[in-house]
Order: structure tokens, then sequence, then C-alpha cells
């Protein structure tokens, strides 16, 4: 058996190593927990941060990158006021002749002509003719005007003159004498003969009515 001292440092020291011990355990342990939380904050550091873009190729356009979320203040700020129209001022219109409703005006209706009376009827044969000459009115003849002869009626006096054949009229102006046949009463220019459908025949049967010139 060693003196008493000895035994004492031995319960010390064994003492000491097993405090040591210990906290050597301890130490090892808290920097293991410390490495794994150290981990798990880099894991959550890295799925936080955004992949990069990969980098366009040669000739490709560059695509988009995210787009940050709008943040509800952006979301529901006030908007810039639209830019005001500004209304064309100018003299106010005259409205007061238009009315809601307002019928429109009729046309003015045509002027009805006015009828002439007869002053002289009777019927005869009636001829016509187109030789280029000077009429008894004193104005060349014309075969394309509806005009005619006549042996004793005024000149510029108006005649309808009617087809029996056909019952076609037509109304001409004595501005020329004649026919000197017998029978005949009326020589019509070629163009008022065709009106009454006569220039087949030369010479038709015909009534004629002597107007007023009122």
């Amino acid at each position: 058996m060693g003196s008493p001292v000895r035994r004492l440092l031995r319960a010390r020291l064994r003492t000491i190593l097993i405090v040591s011990g210990a906290a050597a355990a301890v130490l090892t342990l808290a920097a293991f927990a410390l490495v794994k939380t150290d981990g798990s904050a880099e894991a959550a550091r890295a799925a936080q941060v955004p992949p990069k873009a990969a980098e366009p190729r040669a000739g490709e356009p560059p695509a988009d990158g995210p787009r940050p979320e709008p943040t509800r203040a952006a979301r529901g700020g006030t908007r810039s006021p639209e830019p005001s129209r500004k209304k064309k001022t100018g003299p106010p219109k005259d409205r007061s002749d238009v009315t809601a409703g307002e019928a429109p005006k009729p046309k003015a209706e045509k002027k009805k002509k006015k009828k002439r009376k007869v002053l002289e009827s009777g019927s005869c044969e009636a001829s016509y003719y187109w030789q280029g000459q000077m009429t008894a009115s004193g104005e060349p003849f014309d075969p394309s005007e509806l005009t005619a002869a006549h042996k004793t009626l005024p000149m510029g006096s108006k005649v309808r003159v009617t087809n029996k054949n056909n019952g076609r009229s037509v109304t001409v102006r004595i501005n020329d004498r004649g026919p000197f046949v017998s029978g005949r009463c009326l020589d019509l220019s070629r163009a008022a003969m065709k009106k009454v459908g006569g220039t087949g025949s030369g010479v038709i049967p015909v009534r004629y009515e002597v107007l007023s010139r009122g």
C-alpha cells in the first residue's frame, strides 16, 4: 500500500481524466451539431437562390428571366390620371329649324300643264315632206322639228293631229302653207309624221284639233 499522498494524487488524476473525457465528448457532440446546422442552412440558402438562366446560343434571342411578382402595394397603388380630352368648342348649331320627329317636307309638285281649249276640229288627209326649203313664215324648214303646213291657219297655231289608223297623236306648230292637193288639209314634217306612225304609207286619215294659245 502506498502513502496517503499518492492515493490522493491518483484519485484526483482519475477525476481529471473522467472530467476531461466528458468535456471532450460534449465538445465533439457540439461540433457535430454545429456542422449539421451549417449544412442545413447552406442547403436552404441554395434552394432559395434561383437557378441561373442558361446562356443563349449564338443566333438565338436571349430568354426572358423570371419576372418579380408584383407586390400588394404595386397592385393597389394609385394610377396616374388619364390625359383629359379637350372638348371642341365652337358656335352652337342652330337647330331651331329641326325638330324631333318632324316629317320631311314634301317636294314641290310639278306644275300641271294647262289643258288648252279646242277652238276648231275636223277630219282630212295628211301627208308629209322633208325637202329643205324656206317656209312661208320666213324660217328655214327643219324636218326634225314638229311643224306642219296649213292653207289658212295663223302662223304659230298649235294643232293636235291624231292618226285614225292607230290612235297615235302629235301636236305640231303651223309655220308653212300647203298642201295644195285636193282632200288634204295638213302637210306634216317628217318628224311629226313619224310620231303618229304614218311614214310608211305617206298619206293617212287624221283628225285635227286647233288648240288655244292659253
